[in-house]
């Protein structure tokens, strides 16, 4: 039986699940950590918006993955009687109304308040201010974007805290029929309190009809952009610097080793991505997975970019310094640095400190 398990001596037992107070709750759940959420395919989600106005109701989230696709996320609890038809119906009135916009029309209409909130001035600042990999492709994630929301072809996802069969059978029924143009996730998410620890647990729902319905041949989509290599350690970004210029070398180097002393710090890992175009060095802070900085080769031209959201939670007291070193640059969502002088990565360097004492 799948759920938490705990040891009480001789005797193992399963956890019993807590209920959620309100929908609220689960719904802040998800907005917070969107990455918790078991979908198809793994994509990596950004929220753009909560309670998004899409035609006469509001969608509770409105995310997009990192190869453009739409994600229309709707958060109900079980004992809403809401859970087991209303739900599918709120969501497919979402996607319809979705179908037909522009990445600028977004910008422009349901998602200008949350846009302006959120500090960002477009759709595209939005991606970059939380990809610290580099992974997205700027103008390929606008291409996609643009042409998902022309074909409708989207993912909706229903998040309960239990699924009611109805609702288990109608996805089922629709995942079928539509030939998964449009996919759709249904998830449940429990939460356990285990010696004074909460835990959440989130699972997949696979469901099945009954009688299957047999399908055609699929209909067209937007092919995906292709994924990069995201690895733990350094060895793919030492690889690269072999193809640099001479003139970037030594600078490459000189970064990959700095990255070396920080990976042993206590609760510091070194990640690397590889993409088209660059590969990138993470020095991600644990359990966050997100690093006060990342270190790119595009091309071997270096440049360092930090991240103002990752300092304000893990190393605030570093701010004013590292805004000296790098000035007349502020410490913002992503704000790049070519002039990598010993001053700056020291203060980085003594950044990375704090932030291993604050976990």
């Amino acid at each position: 039986m799948t759920g938490i398990w705990t040891n009480r001596g001789s005797k193992r037992e399963l956890a019993s699940a807590e209920h959620f107070p309100d929908e609220a709750t689960l719904h802040d759940l998800v907005e917070e950590n969107p990455e918790l959420l078991p979908l198809a395919g793994s994509p990596r989600l950004l929220v753009l918006g909560r309670e998004v106005q899409l035609g006469t109701g509001y969608a509770d989230l409105l995310a997009v993955e990192a190869n453009g696709r739409p994600v229309i996320i709707e958060v109900k609890l079980a004992k809403n009687t809401e859970a087991r038809r209303a739900i599918v119906s709120q969501v497919l009135s979402y996607a319809a109304f979705l179908q037909g916009h522009t990445l600028r029309s977004l910008e422009q209409g349901p998602l200008r308040r949350q846009l302006a909130d959120a500090g960002h001035q477009s759709i595209l600042e939005a991606i970059a201010s939380s990809d610290q990999e580099g992974a997205v492709d700027q103008a390929l994630f606008e291409s996609q974007l643009n042409e998902y929301l022309g074909s409708g072809h989207f993912r909706l996802v229903l998040v309960l805290d239990e699924i009611p069969s109805e609702l288990e059978r109608l996805v089922a029924y629709l995942d079928a029929v539509t030939e998964r143009t449009v996919l759709i996730d249904l998830v449940t998410v429990d939460t356990f309190d285990v010696n004074g620890v909460q835990i959440a647990l989130p699972q997949r729902i696979a469901p099945n009809l009954a009688t299957p319905i047999s399908q055609s041949a699929r209909s067209s989509r937007p092919s995906p952009a292709a994924p990069g290599v995201f690895i733990e350690g350094s060895e793919l970004f030492d690889e690269s610097i072999a193809d640099s210029p001479a003139e970037t070398k030594d600078q490459l180097n000189r970064l990959l080793g700095w990255a070396k002393d920080l990976g042993t710090l206590t609760g510091v890992k070194l990640f690397t991505y590889q993409g088209a175009t660059m590969t990138n060095l993470l020095p991600y802070l644990m359990p966050d997975r997100a690093g006060l900085v990342t270190i790119y080769n595009d091309k071997g031209r270096p440049s360092i970019s930090v991240w103002r959201s990752v300092f304000e939670r893990r190393a605030p007291n570093s701010i004013a310094a590292v805004e000296a070193a790098i000035a007349p640059s502020r410490l913002g969502k992503g704000t790049t640095i070519r002039d990598l002088s010993d001053d700056v990565l020291e203060v980085l360097a003594a950044a990375y400190a704090e932030a291993s004492k604050s976990r």
